[in-house]
């Protein structure tokens, strides 16, 4: 595999599963050492030597990424171990917390909004002194569909995305004079909790592509933004939905249904 990210280090948030686990996973395999950050120690430990068993670099970096104190710690023992960061990817969020808005309450709202939105200021305040100093770094965010459209029972998290996304244009525009860039992406519908059947099928009809995305769609549109490729790109998303913004409505309510697309046989040849 290209050695994109040789000598790099790279710290990534919620990554002791899903999402954050995929993309450590490919960083290491592309040369990249990498600090694994979760809430849950086992996880970030286990993704750690999951990486070193094939050969990488890592460090575990247990900590609540939406306490300062705890932030700080994590970047102290990342800079002391590998002495810089050069990306970070700000994964780790709630994502099951939905709740009707009428039936929501402060504790609720500030959670959403401390693990979400929160951490993501904390971390790449942190990250961005440190790129500063060295003139060159990437910080990435991963937003939802939720920051552009909504989603039922879910105006504390649609809120924390919306954030973000004003987040990561605003840190775009200031850390450019450092060297520093600053892009997100955009997951879709993300298989990360084993979603099978019935319950699986009904929702993969409302995505252009067929069917739900897996955590590995999302590595190469992360590792790209991170890349010298994307040299050029700051303050922009990349969307991996499987064309789900795209479409006004699914395919399932539709005025041109998909009973009515032509059918062609695919040549086997």
């Amino acid at each position: 595999m290209e050695q994109r990210f040789r000598e790099q280090v790279v710290l990534i948030t919620g990554a002791g599963g899903g999402i954050g686990r995929a993309v450590a996973l490919r960083f290491a395999a592309e040369g990249a050492r990498v600090a694994v950050n979760d809430l849950r120690a086992q996880a970030a430990q286990a993704v750690s030597e999951e990486i070193r068993a094939a050969g990488g670099q890592a460090l575990a970096v247990p900590a609540d990424v939406a306490d300062r104190e705890s932030v700080e710690a994590m970047f102290d023992a990342v800079e002391r171990h590998f002495g810089y960061v050069d990306v970070l990817l700000n994964n780790a969020g709630l994502i099951s917390e939905d709740r009707h808005f009428l039936e929501g309450d402060e504790a609720w709202w500030d959670r959403v909004q401390r693990v979400n939105l929160k951490s993501v200021f904390l971390c790449s305040h942190r990250a961005a002194r440190i790129m500063a100093r060295r003139r060159r770094g990437v910080i990435l965010t991963t937003s939802s569909g939720g920051a552009t459209r909504a989603h039922r029972g879910n105006v504390a998290y649609d809120a924390t995305k919306g954030g973000i996304e004003a987040m990561t244009r605003a840190m775009a525009l200031d850390l450019a004079p450092y060297g520093i860039r600053v892009n997100g992406v955009v997951p879709g519908l993300i298989n990360t909790y084993g979603l099978s059947g019935e319950v699986l099928r009904e929702r993969e009809a409302v995505v252009p592509l067929g069917r739900y995305g897996t955590a590995e769609d999302l590595v190469g549109a992360a590792t790209f933004l991170a890349s010298s490729d994307a040299a050029y790109i700051t303050g922009q998303f990349i969307v991996v939905d499987g064309g789900v913004l795209a479409q006004q409505r699914s395919a399932n309510v539709d005025t041109f249904p998909l009973s009515r697309f032509p059918t062609i046989e695919p040549d086997l040849a």
